[in-house]
């Protein structure tokens, strides 16, 4: 392997170690012991949670692919996945605030075991149920938990700004250090063990169980609006009219839309961009060097929100805007540097400066996740907030399958312009967002429309 890549992978290394290392009491908050313990329990079971979902996503593509299926015929199965959370995420979100948020992190767990299950069999349908169920999985992963904690949080009585402690450690621990470890052990399994691509399958449903266990055993249970007289059509009509009826959550919603379409875009992109000459490049080690790269974000995110100034609002523009230019940079190297025509190979010089590019985009990502939970504690009522949380995943949901279904339809410069433009939009609507952040809601039909 080239030394660019250890290079890479080192200055990023030391620059997270520093981070932490010298961090000072302006960038630390002072907590209780109880709350600690609180913390540290959420974030053993998060990054158990997505130990079992990082395990999983390098070998699901190569799975399906050993099993003898097509391109066209693995497509449709991710096209599922994706379609599934966009048409079952929103009746499930429901069903947490209904329900009860514990349950439904149970019901997480034990729908993804089920999914894991399903990759033993090398029939079609059977693995389109395991990617069904796998898309109800991650409709519950990114808003059941997020809602119990948020709710639980509240209801202890802790500080308000403490949140963003939990927040910005789950994403350093459970985006970060966990998905570094997840893509090492998997590898160890495949490849050193050979045990054969579904050997990470395994060990996720095994990290789940685990998970689950310590969920109903020491999580109580907590609950958005357990109205009997409200059904699941009352539930969806109430999140729709808080969605219409504050523009701060419409903009909120259209926001973390852009830069998640824009990110999941990313992820299938990057591996034709770093090698569109079939340069050989280890896309274990990138994967772990972006995963760095987002734990350097988190790191400064947990700074940013340790202090006052600056609000999360403000310098989540800045965010959005450098996020933009980092995905340019393919468009640039285009014209400014000579293409390579060497088949194979290491990987080219504008493919070294596209890896730093994205190294950056990465680290904007760590700092997206906490910051955006953090202004969803502040701006999402918590009697719908599993359902609204949800309502926002549809139209990503949307672009992601449309964006599968038409991969090859356009240049990837001409997709990576159309990212950059929708980071440059989120921007805009962030700073809309600051400006009537302190201002009584409004009611903004065009951004409205554009949000759902």
């Amino acid at each position: 392997m080239e030394m660019f890549f250890y290079l890479v992978f080192g200055a990023l290394g030391a620059v997270v170690a520093a981070l932490e290392l010298s961090k000072t009491n302006k960038d630390r908050i002072n907590t209780s012991s109880a709350f600690n313990s609180f913390k540290n329990n959420y974030l053993l079971v998060y990054s158990l949670m997505m130990a079992g979902d990082w395990l999983q996503g390098p070998y699901v593509y190569y799975l399906y692919s050993t099993y003898g299926f097509g391109k066209g015929e693995i497509g449709q199965l991710f096209i599922a996945g994706f379609g599934s959370s966009m048409l079952f995420g929103t009746i499930v979100g429901s069903l947490a605030d209904k329900q009860g948020r514990k349950r439904a992190c149970v019901t997480y767990c034990l729908t993804y075991i089920l999914s894991c299950i399903t990759k033993h069999s090398p029939q079609y349908k059977i693995l389109m149920i395991g990617r069904i169920l796998g898309g109800i999985a991650t409709s519950l992963l990114f808003s059941a938990f997020e809602s119990w904690l948020v709710a639980e949080h509240n209801k202890r009585g802790f500080e308000q700004q403490w949140l963003s402690i939990t927040f910005s450690k789950a994403i350093f621990l459970g985006n970060g250090l966990v998905a570094i470890l997840s893509g090492l052990f998997g590898n160890l399994l495949v490849d050193s063990f050979s045990l054969g691509p579904v050997a990470p399958f395994d060990a996720a449903a095994c990290f789940l169980a685990i998970g689950m266990v310590i969920i109903l055993s020491s999580w109580t249970e907590n609950y958005g609006d357990p109205s009997e007289s409200k059904d699941l059509l009352t539930q969806f009509r109430g999140a729709a009219v808080a969605i219409a009826s504050d523009e701060k959550i419409a903009l909120l919603g259209a926001i973390q839309s852009l830069f998640e379409g824009s990110m999941y875009t990313f992820v299938f992109l990057w591996t034709p961009a770093l090698s569109p000459n079939d340069e050989e490049i280890p896309h274990g080690f990138i994967f772990a060097t972006f995963m760095l790269a987002s734990m350097l974000g988190s790191s400064l995110a947990s700074r940013l929100m340790a202090r006052s100034p600056p609000r999360v609002e403000s310098y989540m523009q800045i965010v959005f805007v450098v996020s933009s230019v980092s995905l340019l940079l393919p468009i640039v190297t285009s014209f400014l540097v000579a293409p390579s025509n060497v088949k194979s190979g290491g990987i080219s010089f504008s493919g070294s400066l596209q890896l730093l590019g994205f190294c950056t985009f990465e680290a904007c990502v760590g700092i997206f996740w906490p910051s955006i939970m953090k202004m969803r504690s502040q701006y999402i009522p918590e009697e719908a907030r599993s359902t609204i949380m949800n309502f926002f995943r549809i139209p990503l949901n949307i672009f992601v399958c449309v964006v599968l279904y038409n991969v090859d339809a356009f240049p990837i410069t001409v997709m990576f312009g159309m990212c950059s433009i929708f980071l440059l939009v989120a921007s805009v609507l962030q700073r809309r967002l600051m400006v009537i952040a302190d201002k009584p809601s409004e009611f903004n039909p065009c951004t409205i429309l554009f949000a759902i």
